[in-house]
């Protein structure tokens, strides 16, 4: 997919629409920018899981993994369910998988190649 050129051929609508997507995406970014988070979107993209899953995965105290997931609930990033006492979550939708996907290729296949090159 090409990214839009800005030039004078825009609409005022058109850049008003821009405006809405480029406040869309940094919300989205700002929700990821936090290790934290990142590494529970990370951990939930292999599946639902309870938060104390995720307190166990990522050697944290529940009210660190609470915080972070209420960001990226607020983010529409992740959807709890519960059962019982316990609440699972899992990605909301694609889109932080992608980001992912792509935060992977450019920061972590190279190290884990060059780890397999050392090994």
């Amino acid at each position: 997919m090409a990214l839009p050129v800005f030039d004078d051929s825009l609409t005022e609508a058109e850049m008003d629409r821009m405006v809405e997507n480029a406040t869309t995406a940094a919300n989205f970014l700002k929700a990821i920018s936090h290790e934290g988070r990142l590494m529970i979107l990370c951990h939930l993209v292999t599946g639902e899981k309870s938060v104390t899953e995720l307190e166990e995965l990522l050697s944290a105290r529940q009210a660190a993994v609470s915080q972070q997931l209420s960001r990226l609930r607020l983010e529409g990033l992740v959807v709890p369910r519960r059962d019982g006492k316990a609440i699972y979550y899992r990605l909301a939708d694609e889109r932080p998988r992608r980001i992912l996907e792509l935060v992977y290729e450019l920061f972590c296949a190279e190290d884990a190649g060059e780890d397999d090159a050392k090994g």
